[in-house]
């Protein structure tokens, strides 16, 4: 049975105290496990969130752990690859946070500025390793998309943001593993089939596309615009660069219960030969993610902070204590961590150890 330690925290406001419990809670796990090594470079796996979110973790909450790790460091620093760093993937969607210049701008301007910024993926989400996985027990996928600075990495410390979300009933630290770690391809994968759709009526035979793609897949010099799919790899590099939003996500095949399926094999192979400290703000609880462009109010009383080895249990420890304390079911997606479980990287059974 895994450890799930937890400090209770009444508000976000409380920032001090925040940032005194978290490193509490990383040391403790530290001191345990020897979980992250100090000679390697060491990524935090963040979320920078999206333009006109405010609900989203800022890196002030956990100031004290980045000075920590930046003091105990004794890896080498490198242009490419800093010693300590913040990490994280472009998104699927057009925004912000599509492509890694505007992307890096958004989160400097949300604060997260204490570390270099690494966007995992490249700039268009085209930099990825593919992670092999077994099926079964797999039912989705025989391998994934990771990011190729976060599957590069043999450690990480991924922080995590308890909310919900509304395909996966809520967000903690599965998905933050999955969609989080995964490339635009991957999140396309997830998302629905793992080849776009082009819309000929809305092309406009500008070529961008075909001029990024990189197997020639994108078919514009022709009556009817279209993609070759015999040669499309499913980067999702169209959905970015296209300007004219005629390149859609085909959503057909998401069928109840497969997005949270797809979920955990994603997270599955986001931390396959990898030590990973896991850290949960289950703060700032809001009904979508942090991925919505828009101002989000709380829905639940602040709760505390959770850390782990085990993100399932971890996940589950957040959803039992959120029930508890609203005294009603808040959200679904149980059925994530059911498939996690079965894909053999952690347990839904736990001891939760509160530390002061």
């Amino acid at each position: 049975m895994n450890k799930v330690y937890f400090t209770k925290i009444d508000s976000i406001s409380k920032t001090e105290e925040i940032n005194k419990v978290i490193l509490n809670l990383f040391q403790k796990i530290q001191s345990e496990k020897k979980i992250i090594d100090f000679s390697k470079p060491i990524p935090l796996k963040v979320h920078f969130g999206e333009d006109n979110c405010i609900t989203f973790i800022e890196s002030k909450n956990f100031k004290e752990l980045i000075d920590y790790l930046k003091k105990k460091s004794k890896a080498k620093s490198t242009p490419t690859l800093p010693n300590v760093y913040f990490t994280e993937t472009n998104v699927l969607y057009k925004g912000k946070r599509t492509t890694k210049e505007s992307h890096t701008k958004l989160a400097k301007e949300h604060g997260f500025t204490q570390l270099p910024i690494i966007i995992a993926d490249g700039e268009m989400g085209e930099n990825y390793t593919e992670i092999k996985i077994n099926k079964p027990p797999a039912k989705h996928f025989t391998s994934c998309k990771i990011g190729k600075v976060i599957a590069n990495s043999d450690q990480l410390i991924l922080i995590a943001h308890f909310k919900g979300h509304m395909m996966a009933g809520f967000g903690g630290a599965i998905k933050q593993l999955a969609m989080g770690c995964a490339a635009r391809g991957g999140k396309l994968a997830m998302h629905a089939q793992s080849k776009p759709i082009l819309n000929p009526l809305e092309c406009k035979k500008c070529f961008t596309c075909s001029k990024n793609c990189p197997t020639e897949a994108c078919i514009i010099d022709t009556l009817v615009p279209h993609i070759d799919y015999s040669k499309c790899i499913g980067c999702a590099k169209c959905l970015a660069v296209c300007p004219h939003n005629a390149m859609k996500i085909n959503w057909a095949s998401t069928l109840p219960g497969d997005f949270e399926e797809k979920l955990a094999e994603y997270a599955y192979a986001a931390q396959k030969g990898k030590k990973v400290i896991y850290i949960s703000f289950a703060l700032n609880i809001t009904k979508d993610c942090d991925c919505m462009g828009k101002v989000q109010k709380p829905i639940a009383k602040d709760i505390g902070v959770f850390a782990s080895t085990d993100p399932i249990a971890l996940d589950w420890a957040c959803l039992d204590l959120l029930n508890a304390n609203e005294k009603k079911k808040v959200f679904r997606g149980e059925h994530a961590l059911e498939h996690a479980e079965k894909l053999g990287f952690g347990s839904k059974e736990y001891e939760l150890i509160e530390l002061e």
